[in-house]
């Protein structure tokens, strides 16, 4: 057990004293750092587990860095799937409905300390029981962590200033539109992609690639389109195959051919999968595929079908 959920577990949880703060929140920080050092593993949480502490708010602290609110780039793929974990765990503490448009996404995120806070407007009973419960239904599956929530006064959490996430696709917003949308944030094969698409899309920059008149770079910035639309940066990643999606004919085998040559152009990036290959955007080329998108610009040295 660790200091902190050895302390929580000393002074009645999400229910200590006021007294306590201090050395809660020096408990916690601790926590926090443990469990950054962790996440940079090949394996984490295996001696201890990885960390993240919840509070009536909802707040909920993470060890991932604080700058993750702007950059998406600023974490490591275990490291965004324990942030979506917890996301997905503040949605069913808040049992938060379906969002019916882009305006509807309420995360917030601050800087507790140097690390990631977020925020959902809601409150949940019993958190000591709830919360543990439905992060690991989240955090559960994921490959390489061993991590759990813990509850705690949500004074431990208040103070920092909370804003939106930068980006009308941020991680932060596709993973509060999964959770709320019915899915597993955690999980790509439980996506409704054409749900997120539809929700997020409004709120995306309107661009005409289908105007192109070459076709392979037509092609390659809709596929790139329509990636982004849904937020598939980092962390979040789809079946190679779906790229074909929405092309019909001798486009459908282009299309194919075009994500080939966007994967070996750095713009996608690949994770295999069990009897897959899953693909997204590239966050380090993030410049490049907005110039690709919004102007047909081609990287240089990338060559088309």
């Amino acid at each position: 057990m660790s200091g902190l959920a050895a302390e929580l577990e000393a002074l009645g949880g999400a229910a200590a004293p006021p007294a306590a703060t201090a050395r809660l929140r020096e408990e916690l920080l601790a926590a926090l750092r443990h469990g950054a050092a962790e996440l940079d593993k090949k394996r984490s949480g295996y001696e201890a587990p990885v960390e993240v502490a919840i509070g009536e708010g909802l707040l909920a602290a993470t060890p991932v860095p604080a700058a993750f609110r702007a950059d998406p780039d600023a974490a490591g793929e275990r490291a965004w799937l324990l942030v979506a974990a917890t996301i997905g765990a503040l949605v069913d503490l808040a049992d938060a409905p379906a969002p019916a448009r882009p305006g509807d996404l309420a995360i917030r995120a601050g800087d507790l300390g140097g690390f990631l806070l977020l925020a959902l407007p809601g409150a949940a009973d019993e958190l000591d029981e709830y919360a543990p419960l439905f992060f690991d239904e989240h955090a559960g599956g994921i490959d390489r962590l061993r991590a759990r929530a813990v509850a705690v006064p949500a004074r431990l959490l208040e103070g920092p200033e909370l804003r939106a996430p930068i980006g009308a696709h941020h991680p932060l917003r596709v993973a509060e539109a999964i959770a709320r949308l019915g899915g597993r944030p955690t999980d790509p094969s439980s996506q409704d992609e054409e749900a997120v698409l539809a929700l997020l899309q409004p709120d995306a920059r309107t661009v005409r690639p289908h105007e192109d008149p070459d076709p392979g770079r037509r092609i390659a910035r809709r596929i790139l389109q329509r990636l982004d639309g849904m937020g598939k940066w980092g962390g979040y990643h789809t079946d190679f195959a779906h790229l074909a999606r929405g092309f019909a004919g001798n486009d459908r085998a282009l299309a194919q051919d075009v994500g080939e040559a966007l994967l070996e152009a750095g713009l996608l990036a690949e994770k295999p999968s069990v009897g897959q290959r899953h693909v997204f955007l590239n966050p380090r080329r993030a410049a490049e595929i907005r110039r690709l998108i919004d102007d047909g610009a081609l990287p240089p040295g990338m060559r088309l079908p």
